[in-house]
């Protein structure tokens, strides 16, 4: 049955409309797809733009949410990862795309300890985290940075303190991110915030006006400029990551993690027990990259083709995870690999609390501890270059 793709925009019911790329590996093509997304009962649709016939009739499909609809994200619809790469209308356009900004986020060296809190705020106000990564700026990237301010008396204080220790930047994407950001951080000086702004970020974690806990960009064309610098798109690697590849082990949060909003309160739980967090990046995983990763578990596990599906969902967070004894304990710190059975018998892990299903379960840890740094090279080694 051949049926017009519609491009006009919806009366019926409410919609909106992506032109979608998927690489067929087995014809070695790259496929372009209209996709549809029903937002009353968050169904949806699929057309092949080339051959105009249905690909995927209307079906209801709950691991696609609004939040995740924005050009340049990957989606994963029923195991085919597909790259959004424009508005198939004006409709959706407007609807979704008219507000969005990105803007760049950084967590301070003082409330380092807090970014599992910081994070959850953060996604609790209807931001998106689409990049993250710890780095530890050298003085000369910190001038870089900070060059507008280098004529400031501050100048020098800040650039020691922002060398001092590890920082999070993060790129957010929302309604007017630049804004909403600047509006969660609070008023620069943490004393000021406290008054005025209680509830605010500076307010909570930061303790003056050079030690505020985080950074935000002033403006659309400030946040550009800033996010090149953490994350550079022409060329270079931006600032290098953390990782110390010692004593350590590898700890993933699994997109549907991720998209559930769990980060921050994850990090949040592995810090308050004690683990050190030495190195931190969010990755987008391609399907070559997961085989490799996954490659001895092929032929040993039944889930093997699902737990490929599942790390290439989406954005996943990576990490190196530090302490005395690392592997093991971090180990039963996530609990059995099924959650059902981690809910049985041990309720209070990662796993028990935010895992799905055996393929679903919250989170990767290395089995052995020879694992834990091979891992932790994949990530920080491999995958970042």
């Amino acid at each position: 049955m051949r049926r017009q793709v519609n491009w006009t925009p919806y009366s019926d019911e409410d919609r909106c409309a992506f032109v979608a790329e998927w690489y067929d590996p087995n014809a070695a093509l790259l496929r372009r797809y209209q996709l549809l997304y029903y937002t009353k009962d968050g169904s949806v649709e699929m057309f092949d733009m080339k051959s105009n016939r249905v690909f995927l009739k209307r079906t209801k499909y709950e691991d696609l949410h609004v939040e995740d609809l924005f050009v340049g994200n990957k989606i994963n619809v029923f195991s085919r990862q597909l790259q959004l790469i424009e508005y198939a209308d004006q409709y959706t356009a407007r609807k979704l795309g008219s507000k969005k900004e990105k803007t760049l986020a950084v967590i301070k060296p003082d409330a380092f300890a807090k970014m599992g809190a910081i994070i959850e705020l953060i996604l609790s106000a209807d931001l998106t985290i689409t990049k993250m990564k710890m780095v530890l700026l050298t003085r000369k990237e910190a001038v870089d940075f900070y060059l507008e301010h280098q004529t400031k008396t501050f100048f020098n204080d800040l650039i020691n303190f922002m060398i001092s220790g590890p920082v999070i930047a993060m790129e957010l994407l929302g309604d007017e991110a630049v804004c909403a950001w600047r509006r969660l951080m609070g008023p620069t000086n943490s004393a000021t915030a406290r008054s005025e702004e209680p509830n605010s970020l500076r307010a909570k974690f930061g303790t003056d006006g050079t030690k505020n806990a985080t950074h935000g960009s002033d403006s659309v064309a400030s946040a550009a400029r800033e996010l090149e610098f953490f994350f550079p798109t022409s060329g270079g690697r931006g600032p290098s990551n953390t990782a110390k590849y010692s004593d350590c082990t590898c700890c993933i949060i699994k997109p549907h993690a991720v998209s559930a909003k769990c980060t921050g309160t994850i990090i949040r739980e592995i810090m308050d027990a004690g683990f050190e967090i030495s190195a931190l990046q969010m990755f987008k995983i391609e399907i070559a990259n997961a085989e490799e990763f996954y490659e001895v578990y092929k032929g040993v596990v039944a889930e093997y083709s699902d737990m490929l599906v599942e790390l290439c969902a989406g954005p996943c967070i990576a990490m190196e995870i530090r302490g005395e004894d690392a592997p093991k304990r971090f180990r039963e710190f996530c609990g059995p690999s099924d959650p059902e059975i981690a809910r049985h018998l041990r309720p209070k892990t990662l796993r028990a609390r935010y895992g799905k299903s055996k393929v679903r379960n919250a989170v990767h840890c290395s089995d052995l501890p020879e694992d834990g740094l091979l891992e932790v090279q994949y990530f920080f080694k491999i995958l970042e270059n």
